[in-house]
């Protein structure tokens, strides 16, 4: 062999094995594809997805479907740079920076662990805003999750305490709450009733200046709802926020007399807070991907994702965008007796 050939040879071979080395080195994305779709109406592991005890039901059909995203990648896993390569090529797939999803503030782990607490949150949030839409009470209880070191609040109060009212006017809420604490002077004391346990307390606490100059206690509180009946929502390994509005509307279909969706396969997506509000989410185009893929033609879109949601809509899929909860319930009716307007994402 000449040498001329040998130095093209073995530069051949540092050249591919380069390239092999580079294609499985690891790089720091995710990779977001289509995840699976659940029926709310229908059933995951045998047992029903929403699934209502102590009220009347009725039957339902067609589909309400939550959609989601997958990943691949994250800090404790990352992908190789061959499939970021194949992910970037991929229409239906989004490879996106690793810290995007996984901020360096918290770990993979603590993203997950968030992941579901706020999946825990949007089914209470769901049958909130589905009762509230229904006009059905139910009561909201605000409690204590913590308190700073400190701060006036600890050793004052205590975690599990139900906060009942501030100085005599119902709490209203964490946001109440947390109003009724900044509408006095930074000095001043607020009385909270708590109960605690089997007791009513009455326990005033002093305030002190934030960082933004206004009245704080120090305790961090969160919200819970005592329902009149029981409402149990079954998805398994899902999380996140998102289906909220799905969530809603299936527990809707299911109080209610008729069927929501007139037999069509509905999907869609947005989060929901107890007054009905639909909030924008994340992933929107696999989401669709997913959504069409599953067999839906509808694709309930909250507004604010509307404008990304029209770049990449699959054919066959319509947008219906999603206001509120209420506003939804219309256009669902109007799409199944083809009577009134049923407003559209448009640019």
């Amino acid at each position: 062999m000449s040498r001329r050939a040998l130095t093209l040879l073995v530069a051949s071979f540092l050249v591919l094995s380069l390239g092999i080395v580079g294609a499985l080195m690891k790089v720091p994305y995710v990779v977001l594809s289509p995840g699976p779709t659940e029926n709310t109406l229908g059933m995951v592991d045998k047992k029903p997805v929403i699934s209502v005890s102590g009220r009347q039901t009725y039957p339902t059909s067609g589909a309400l479907s939550l959609v989601t995203v997958a990943y691949q990648g994250g800090p404790s896993s990352r992908i190789d740079l061959l499939t970021a390569l194949r992910g970037w090529v991929d229409p239906d797939v989004a490879v996106v920076p690793e810290e995007t999803i996984f901020p360096d503030t918290r770990s993979q782990k603590e993203v997950e662990e968030e992941n579901t607490v706020e999946m825990s949150n949007s089914q209470d949030f769901a049958t909130a805003a589905a009762l509230t839409e229904l006009k059905i009470p139910y009561r909201t209880v605000v409690s204590v999750v913590s308190t700073d070191a400190g701060r006036p609040a600890h050793g004052k109060l205590q975690k599990g305490d139900e906060v009942t009212a501030v100085d005599g006017r119902p709490a209203g809420g964490v946001d109440g709450v947390a109003a009724a604490v900044k509408a006095v002077k930074p000095g001043a004391s607020v009385t909270f009733s708590v109960t605690r346990g089997r007791q009513q307390l009455e326990i005033a606490v002093p305030t002190v200046a934030g960082k933004d100059g206004k009245p704080v206690v120090g305790m961090a509180m969160q919200a819970s709802y005592k329902f009149p009946f029981e409402v149990d929502i079954n998805v398994g390994d899902v999380g996140g926020p998102s289906a909220g509005l799905i969530f809603s509307l299936g527990i809707l279909d299911k109080l209610t007399p008729g069927e929501l969706t007139g037999g069509m396969k509905i999907a869609g997506t947005g989060t929901i807070d107890p007054s009905g509000a639909v909030g924008p989410i994340g992933g929107i185009a696999q989401k669709m991907v997913g959504a069409r893929k599953a067999g839906a033609t509808v694709f309930l879109t909250p507004a604010d994702n509307c404008a990304e949601a029209l770049k990449s809509a699959p054919e066959g899929l319509r947008l219906v965008k999603a206001d509120t909860l209420h506003d939804t319930v219309a256009a669902l009716d109007a799409l199944r007796t083809g009577k009134g307007a049923v407003p559209s994402c448009t640019s």
